[in-house]
C-alpha cells in the first residue's frame, strides 16, 4: 500500500480497522503487562536516558502500566494519557494520569507549551487520526521539544490500521516520518534502530521529529 505525497492527503481506508468498534470496549479490561520484551524495554530505557533532561515535564502518549523511564533520573513531571484507569494507576513513574481516546477526540486535554518531551511507546499504529494528534503533539510541546515514536514487531492486529498492517518495519519509520511532516509542525524526522531484528528478542526502533522553534 502506497503512502500518498505530502502535497495530498492520506487516503481514508488508509486508517480502517478490522475491530472498528468502540475503543473503551476493547481496552476496558487492564493488561497489567509489558508489550515489548526485557531487553527491548532496556534498549528504549537507556535511549530516553540519552535524549531526555532531568527535572523537566513529559508527556507519556498512549500510556499504559509501563512508562520505560530510566530507573533513577527523577523528572519534574511525567503526564500519562491512556485509555485504561487501571493500567495508569499501576504506573508508577506517573504523576499525572488523564484517561482520554485519542481516536475520537485527537485534541490533548493540555495546555499549549506545557512538555519538554513527548513520548508514544510502540502504540501509534492504533491511531486513526495520527496526523491530527501528531499535530496536537506540536501544540503542548515547548519549542524545539522532541517527540519519541518507538515501535516493534508487536501489536493487536484487528487494532492496528490498515496502512500499518499492510507493510513491514522499515516502511513503518517512513510512514511515522511521513506523519509528522504532514503536520508542518516538526523538524525532519530522524530514525534510529535500537535493536535490529535478530529472532532472539523484539525488534525496536525509534522516529524522532523536534517541534519547530
Amino acid at each position: 500500500m502506497a503512502i500518498e505525497s505530502r502535497d495530498s492527503p492520506f487516503r481514508p481506508e488508509f486508517f480502517d480497522r478490522v475491530d472498528a468498534g468502540e475503543d473503551e470496549l476493547f481496552y476496558a479490561m487492564p493488561r497489567l503487562v509489558a508489550h515489548i520484551d526485557d531487553q527491548a524495554r532496556a534498549s528504549l530505557a537507556q535511549h530516553y536516558a540519552e535524549v531526555l533532561v532531568p527535572g523537566t515535564a513529559i508527556l507519556d502518549l498512549m500510556s499504559s502500566c509501563v512508562s520505560h523511564l530510566p530507573a533513577g533520573v527523577a523528572f519534574g513531571a511525567v503526564t500519562g494519557l491512556g485509555m485504561n484507569a487501571v493500567e495508569l494507576d499501576a504506573n508508577p513513574q506517573l504523576t499525572e494520569r488523564v484517561v482520554h481516546n485519542l481516536n475520537r477526540e485527537p485534541r490533548l486535554p493540555f495546555a499549549d507549551a506545557a512538555f519538554d518531551a513527548c513520548l508514544i511507546a510502540v502504540s501509534i499504529q492504533y491511531l486513526t487520526q495520527p496526523i491530527a494528534v501528531l499535530a496536537d503533539v506540536g501544540r503542548v510541546l515547548k519549542p524545539a521539544a522532541p517527540c519519541v515514536v518507538s515501535f516493534s514487531n508487536r501489536m493487536f492486529p484487528t487494532k492496528a490500521v490498515a496502512v500499518w498492517r499492510a507493510i513491514g518495519d522499515r516502511d513503518h519509520a517512513g510512514l511515522i516520518g511521513a506523519y509528522f511532516d504532514a503536520t508542518g509542525g516538526f523538524d525532519s524526522p530522524a530514525f534510529a534502530a535500537l535493536r535490529p531484528p535478530t529472532g532472539a528478542s523484539d525488534p525496536l526502533y525509534v522516529v524522532t521529529a523536534r517541534r519547530k522553534a
